[in-house]
Formats: C-alpha cells, sequence, structure tokens
C-alpha cells in the first residue's frame, strides 16, 4: 500500500493556481432552461428544452446539435481560407495551388455534369472484358486501386508490439456495413435494404448499364453481401479485441484460405513481400470470402466488382450519382435536403488535403494561451483520476499500480501536430478530371500508409485534423488528442467559469482518460501493448459492473420495439460516467486551491450553485434534434449512446448531481445508491 500511496504522489504533483473572481454563464444560457420540467424528472428536458425549441431541424439536417454549431463554425473558417488561398493566384504544384484545384473542381458542377460517368468507362470496360484466366489479375487491380472486395488487408501497429506494424486480413466486403440490414427481416431493416438494392440499380444506370443489367448487377451484389453477412461478426463480438488477435503464419494463411494468390496479393496490391506473419481479425469472415471467391461465376464476381467501382467513384462524377446517393440517405438518416454543393466540397477538400489546412487553421484561430490552459487542465484531470484509482473499493492493490503506472504514461496531445504532414509528393492537376485528381490524391495516400511497412510505429502521427470537433483516445499510443477545433464554447471558453468548462471539456478530458481503462481500452498496457494487467480476480469485478450498466442502457427504449444496446455502447458509457466523476473531482481540487467555498452565496454563477452549472454545461453540450430515422441508425451502427442517454441514464449513477438540485427517491431519474454502477 505504501508503494502505492507513493505513485499517486508522483502523479498529484501539478496543479493550477489562480485567485477567486466574480464569475457569469458563458456557455449556458438561462433562457434555454425549462423550468416546468423539474431536474429530477428529465435532466435533459430540463436543460436542453428551449435549446431544442430555438434550433429545429433543418431539411439537410438529420441531426442537429452543440457539435454542429461548432462544425458549422469552423466550416466558415475553413471555406475562408481555402478561398483566401485560391485568391493569391498560386503557383501549380504549391500547397495552395492543390486546395484551390480540388475545391473548384469539387463545385464545378458544370463540368462534372457534362461528363458525367465518362471518367470511369475505360475501367468499366476492363472489368467486363476481362477473360476468365484473367479474374485473378482483376481482383489485384481492383484491391491494389480502388476498393476491397471480399476481405480487407493491410498494416496497422501490432496489437501485443505497438511499436511495430503487423499485416492483418479482416473481414469487409459488405457495402449496409451492418450484417442486421441483410438478416434481419423487420420493417426498418427490410426498409433499407430496398432503398439499397434501389441505390445500386441507380448508380449502375447512371454508369450506362440498361435496366435488365443494373438489376442483374443488383441481384448478383445482394447474393455475395448477403452470404459474407452471414458469417460477419456482430456488433457486440466487434469489441472483442482479445479474440480479434489471431496470428498465423504465412503458410499458415495460405492453407487456410487456397483460394486467394496471397503471394501475389501482397506484392501487388501494397508492394510489400509477402510477411512472416499475419493476424486474421475475424477467421469464419475470411474463410465464407475465401469459399466465395472459389465457387462464384466470373459473371458473378464481374458484378460485384462493378458496384464496387461505382460506389467508390459515385462522390466524384456527376450530380446523378449524388442524387441517388441522396435518395438512400433520406431512407436511413430522414435528412430531407442535401448539404450546400459548398460544404460538399469542403469535406472532399479536407478528406484530401486536411493537415495543409489545419496548419492554417491553427495559425489564425487557436491561441498559445488555449494550449496551455488545457495542459494544466489535462494534469488537473489526471491526478484526479489517479485519486479515483487509488480509491476503488472493487480493484486490488497490485493492479492498482498497473493501473497508475498506464495513466501517468499517458502522452498529451492538444491542438495540432509537432511535425506536419507533406504533401509535396502529391500531383493534383486541373486538366484532369475531378475524379482522376481525387483517385491519385487516395493512391497517394494509401502509398503513404503502405510505405510504413517494415518501419518503426511513428508515435507523433495525428488521427484527426486540427479543425475537427472531436477528441480520441488510442490504446496502441496510451495517448488522448484533443484537436483545436473542439476547443471552443460550450466546451472549452476562456472567458467562462470554471464549472462550465470542467462540466464541458473538462468532461471530455476525463472521458477521454476513461477510455484507456474500458472493456476495450484496459485490455494494453502502458505502453500500448495488449498486454493482461489484471488480476482475474478484477476481471470478474470489473465485468459484474460492467453487465450492471449495461443493462441499464439495455432497458431504454428508443422508439417503439427498439432498445438501446448496452453492451455495443459500453465503451463509452465507461467513458461518459468516468468522464463525469474524475472532472468533478478536479474542478472541486481547482477550487480548494483557489480558495473557493463552492457552498458559499458568493460562489453562484448568476444563480446557479457550481455544481449546478457543472451538470448543466455536461448536458448541455450534448443538446440537439435529432429525427427518428437516425435514432434507429445510430442505435444501430454508432458505439456512443443518443445524446439524451448520455445525460439521464449516466447521471442516475452519480449520488452528487442528486443533491446539487436535490433529487430525492420517488422522482423518476433517482437510482438509489445501491442500484447504482460506479467503475470509475
Amino acid at each position: 500500500m505504501k508503494s502505492l500511496k507513493l505513485a499517486v504522489a508522483a502523479l498529484i504533483a501539478m496543479g493550477m493556481g489562480a485567485t477567486a473572481q466574480a464569475e457569469h454563464l458563458k456557455s449556458l444560457n438561462p433562457a434555454y432552461f425549462d423550468e416546468t420540467t423539474p431536474a429530477g424528472t428529465d435532466f435533459y428536458k430540463h436543460v436542453n428544452k428551449g435549446w431544442q425549441e430555438a434550433h429545429p431541424l433543418t431539411p439537410e439536417h438529420s441531426r442537429y446539435g452543440q457539435f454542429n454549431i461548432l462544425n458549422d463554425s469552423s466550416e466558415v473558417r475553413v471555406k475562408n481560407i481555402v478561398l483566401n488561398l485560391g485568391s493569391t493566384n498560386p503557383e501549380p504544384g504549391t500547397v495552395a495551388f492543390k486546395v484551390s484545384t480540388i475545391y473548384n473542381q469539387a463545385m464545378d458542377s458544370d463540368r462534372r455534369n457534362a461528363e458525367g460517368a465518362q471518367p470511369i468507362f475505360a475501367d468499366l470496360k476492363k472489368i467486363e472484358t476481362t477473360p476468365h484466366e484473367g479474374m485473378e489479375d482483376l481482383f489485384l487491380w481492383i484491391h491494389a486501386n480502388y476498393a476491397n472486395p471480399f476481405f480487407n488487408a493491410g498494416p496497422m501497429e501490432d496489437l501485443a508490439n505497438s511499436n511495430v506494424y503487423a499485416m492483418y486480413v479482416s473481414g469487409g466486403g459488405i457495402g449496409l456495413g451492418d450484417r442486421d440490414y441483410y438478416l434481419k427481416t423487420d420493417k426498418e431493416n427490410t426498409k433499407v435494404r430496398e432503398a439499397y438494392k434501389k441505390l445500386i440499380v441507380a448508380q449502375m444506370r447512371n454508369a450506362g448499364y440498361s435496366k435488365k443489367d443494373a438489376n442483374r448487377i443488383m441481384k448478383n451484389v445482394m447474393k455475395i453481401e448477403t452470404a459474407l453477412a452471414d458469417s460477419t461478426w456482430t456488433r457486440e463480438e466487434s469489441r472483442n479485441i482479445p479474440a480479434m488477435y489471431n496470428p498465423r503464419t504465412f503458410a499458415q494463411l495460405k492453407e487456410m484460405y487456397p483460394n486467394i494468390n496471397w503471394d501475389r496479393f501482397f506484392i501487388e496490391t501494397m508492394g510489400i513481400a509477402s510477411p512472416e506473419q499475419v493476424i486474421v481479425t475475424e477467421i469464419n469472415t475470411v474463410a465464407q470470402a475465401n469459399n466465395l471467391m472459389g465457387k462464384l461465376t466470373d459473371r458473378e464476381i464481374k458484378d460485384y466488382y462493378l458496384w464496387k467501382y461505382v460506389a467508390q467513384a459515385a462522390g466524384k462524377l456527376s450530380d446523378d450519382f449524388s442524387d441517388a446517393a441522396f435518395e438512400f440517405n433520406k431512407v436511413v438518416s430522414g435528412v430531407e435536403q442535401q448539404r450546400p454543393r459548398w460544404k460538399r466540397a469542403l469535406g472532399a477538400t479536407e478528406g484530401v488535403m486536411g493537415e495543409a489546412i489545419g496548419q492554417l487553421y491553427v495559425e489564425k484561430y487557436f491561441p498559445a494561451s488555449s494550449k496551455e490552459y488545457m495542459l494544466n487542465l489535462v494534469e488537473n484531470l489526471r491526478k484526479a483520476l489517479g485519486k479515483h484509482i487509488i480509491n476503488l473499493t472493487w480493484m486490488s492493490d497490485d493492479t492498482k499500480l498497473n493501473a497508475l503506472n498506464k495513466l501517468s504514461a499517458f502522452t498529451v496531445k492538444i491542438g495540432y501536430p509537432d511535425k506536419w504532414k507533406d504533401y509535396s509528393t502529391m500531383t493534383i492537376d486541373p486538366k484532369l478530371s475531378y475524379y482522376e485528381n481525387m483517385h491519385n490524391a487516395a493512391m497517394w495516400h494509401q502509398k503513404e500508409e503502405y510505405a510504413k511497412w517494415g518501419k518503426p510505429v511513428d508515435k507523433t502521427e495525428w488521427g484527426m485534423t486540427p479543425q475537427t470537433i472531436n477528441a480520441y483516445y488510442n490504446p496502441l499510443a496510451n495517448e488522448i488528442v484533443f484537436p483545436a477545433g473542439i476547443l471552443q464554447a460550450p466546451f472549452f471558453d476562456p472567458e467562462a467559469s470554471d464549472a462550465e468548462n470542467y462540466g464541458a471539456i473538462g468532461v471530455v478530458i476525463g472521458h477521454e482518460m476513461t477510455h484507456g481503462f474500458d472493456d476495450q481500452g484496459r485490455n494494453f498496457d502502458a505502453q500500448g501493448n495488449m498486454v493482461n494487467w489484471w488480476t482475474p480476480e478484477d476481471t470478474e469485478a470489473f465485468e459484474k459492473l460492467t453487465k450492471g450498466l449495461i443493462a441499464q442502457f439495455d432497458a431504454v427504449e428508443v422508439l417503439p420495439g427498439l432498445n438501446a444496446n448496452g453492451q455495443y455502447t459500453l465503451g463509452e458509457n465507461i467513458a461518459d460516467q468516468g468522464g463525469l466523476r474524475v472532472a468533478r473531482t478536479a474542478f472541486l481540487d481547482s477550487q480548494k486551491k483557489k480558495g473557493v467555498d463552492i457552498n458559499s452565496e458568493e460562489a453562484k454563477i448568476d444563480g446557479l450553485t457550481p455544481m449546478q452549472a457543472f451538470y448543466m454545461n455536461y448536458a448541455n453540450v450534448w443538446a440537439q434534434n435529432i429525427r427518428p430515422e437516425e435514432m434507429r441508425s445510430l442505435t444501430t451502427g454508432d458505439v456512443h449512446s443518443l445524446g439524451e442517454n448520455r445525460v439521464n441514464v449516466t447521471l442516475r449513477n452519480i449520488t452528487p448531481f442528486f443533491e446539487a438540485f436535490s433529487i430525492t427517491e420517488g422522482q423518476p431519474l433517482y437510482l438509489a445508491p445501491d442500484k447504482q454502477v460506479v467503475i470509475w
């Protein structure tokens, strides 16, 4: 126990110092509060009803919330950056020239509509005219350049040794993403499936095929993708990371899946010599792909390839293609109107050269003071989580020491990368079609990924651009990352009260830290390697607690006949609760250092106690309006719970929340202490 206390002492060496001052609400808007709905009845509605009424859904949105408001702001900023680059008459070959060319081509509907499907005709003809003896060549060509039919493969950090790359082979090849869309026969899944069939027919017609041929292609695609879906893991199974780590020698790989020429596959699709070892993530799913490749006819396989090719090209062709895709999206998400062309063009440009734009973004919009504030905030959260770990009643001291070691080893990335991506070798030519330039850019990125093979893992890389409104935890690097984009109100506002900032960005920080100890992150050690550092008894105690949390979310009826999926959203639900608990501790510690008595009248912020403002701004960041179709789609395919449940269900497990709003037994949100699930 003594060594454990010393470890905690090392973790909590840093703190923030400041003097108390009068504060007023900045991120919260009291005009939005619904006093007719008690906090103990529906806290989400109590805080956000006015916001929802003031921000009705417009036709282009399937949902709209605080994240969207920040994204709108970021889009305007990025648009101005891109337009300013174009106005400088940039020299060919420069970053400014490449960015402005991509954006201008994305906006040029006249040229794209005049070209129609012409940019892809030669490739479609290649697929159609390939003889039987060339089918293996065709498979390798498709995989190397355009799509991933039947399965996916590529290098990624080795789960057991995150400093090196391993070669992975995994399931894939289905266009709808989730197996239920293919296999379930209920009304809603059938509706999506039928819309997908219409999409395939429409896009193949746009590509120049007759109605008869388009329908044949659709039937063959559905036959193949349904067979692949039948072997695909469920959403719940996909969360079992250790089960996805199945090392096989190259000889074993060839023996397991003989219908694939693996010797040619790696060298001709990636330019990589056959690896000594391959990690197969879903053995049965890849086996299904192997079986299909051995028994399907050439015509069936070609039709599948045709669709995979057209699907990846559609967004870079004429309006006919984007209109057909939108008709499908209407069914899935309920959205009524396409996003403006400039927003779609901007998204495409950022997808190709996001870091180049991000470098200009942070120079203009992210002051050094914000990064400094965040660094201090992160250290406050780190030491608070250390306190929580040492005080756990369900975890042994040995496992606590390992947890504290992992916590102390967290790498923190804030705002932007220390080094920027070099786009000098990317070729963008305005004489080429938009599709050709976008394809060439995609190949540039793919080559960059494959070039990592055989080299040490570069842990300075970022998985998001600086302008992204999000944050993440990467278990393979044991890092928490907060792009500049999210460091705005209501998440972070230097002018707002500490209570609001800790209730928003503080919870986000705590959330990402807790991901290191959720049902997936806990499988990795301080170095980012998949190592079991838990005692069997602690694992059993953890899993018992998670079952309770799963049951709480499973009990929520999202729509008539559709309940939330507590198992699939478990990691995010653990992180939400952990983030709230840890951020509260960090906030209280910060106020104590400032000499602020949060229970005094002087500490109130526009009539709210600091703890009320803390919890209310947490609820505020999840304010949104959402269509039923989108609720269903997210419940099916998103690992995050819906915003309303991230507030109401999560807060039921936090007694200090009840105390802050005098919520007592008998009120709908109240949950007795012995029924609460407290993990971190």
